[in-house]
């Protein structure tokens, strides 16, 4: 299994490199960051934007230019945007941010997703099922802006309802908190019941959907029949040999799931206030900047690498066949 394990970090590996050099270089060959600073009022001095211009290294080849970024990168430096700000303190500002919001709400939508769709597989038909079923079409046609509005809409009404503003759903946190630090996490953790609500809703109606349909699969299998014919009981049947082999085919949804949401967050973040990497990305895209869009690019390809190698991890626990050809 280790084995099998380290080729695919590899393999991983060079994807993230791949992915960022290709949106580095898609950046660096569209955008004009120097036509943004003559359209400034008043424009500046030539001087002013030739001294950009070799600044931003736009007179060297795209793949060089890459390369002293990443020579940055590997020494803990992203470099600068092209109004001279400096990218890395910013960077794990915001990685704290949409790490806090989506690793929560992604553990929850996961949990229970699974757990009702293992419920309404084995309810097939019920009116459980159609429940389910429905609740879960209803949330995944919904977009997400109308549904984070929705939640807000509804967090006014609990406030109003217990005569309390505990809800929040604006900002990370209370501007100017001073506290404890138990008192901060007490802080922060009231205006992330909302977003984290909203993530984990559509993570819900998605993974119980595919977790249903991975379940019916294994309900009629000759191994349930021949482990109920061992003498276990229904319940022990399913969830010890029928429920780790419905998960098998999840694994891979559970890993690349999370890398990809952070990039689809964008409006979650927007609608909450919270600033964090999506909106970093749009920033950073309207401002023309390569070095933003290519960190960015680079910290989204290294959560997919993660994400993707813990679900590799995960697979290999799940399904023994892995372990015996590594």
């Amino acid at each position: 299994m280790v084995g099998y394990l380290a080729r695919r970090l590899a393999g991983y590996v060079v994807l993230c490199l791949v992915a960022t050099f290709l949106a580095f270089t898609l950046a660096a060959a569209t955008f004009n960051p120097i036509g943004l600073l003559r359209q400034r009022q008043p424009p500046p001095p030539e001087a002013t934007i030739q001294a950009k211009f070799h600044e931003l290294r736009l007179d060297q080849p795209i793949p060089r230019r890459f390369l002293t970024w990443l020579t940055g990168v590997l020494h803990g430096d992203f470099g600068n945007t092209w109004q001279g700000q400096p990218i890395t303190d910013e960077l794990w500002r915001r990685a704290g941010v949409s790490l806090r919001l989506f690793l929560l709400g992604t553990a929850v939508g996961i949990l229970i997703g699974v757990l009702l769709g293992v419920w309404s597989a084995v309810r097939q038909y019920r009116p459980s099922d159609h429940v389910i079923t429905i609740a879960s079409f209803v949330i995944l046609s919904t977009p997400v802006f109308v549904l984070g509005t929705l939640l807000k809409y509804g967090a006014l009404e609990v406030n109003d309802l217990v005569g309390s503003d505990y809800l929040k759903y604006t900002n990370e946190s209370t501007p100017g908190f001073e506290g404890s630090w138990l008192a901060s996490l007490g802080d922060r953790l009231r205006y992330l019941i909302v977003p984290t609500i909203t993530i984990a809703l559509f993570q819900i109606g998605f993974y119980s959907r595919y977790q249903r349909s991975a379940m019916l699969d294994v309900l009629g299998s000759d191994f349930l029949r021949t482990a109920r014919a061992k003498g276990l009981t229904r319940r022990r049947a399913l969830f010890k040999h029928g429920l780790r082999t419905a998960l098998i085919p999840m694994a891979t949804l559970f890993g690349f799931g999370f890398g990809l949401l952070i990039t689809g967050g964008v409006f979650t973040e927007r609608i909450f206030s919270w600033h964090g990497m999506g909106e970093w990305l749009v920033q950073g895209i309207s401002s023309q900047d390569t070095n933003i869009v290519a960190t960015v690019t680079l910290f989204i390809a290294v959560m997919v690498l993660v994400s993707g190698w813990l679900s590799d991890v995960l697979y290999a626990l799940l399904d023994p066949r892995i372990r015996v050809r590594s």
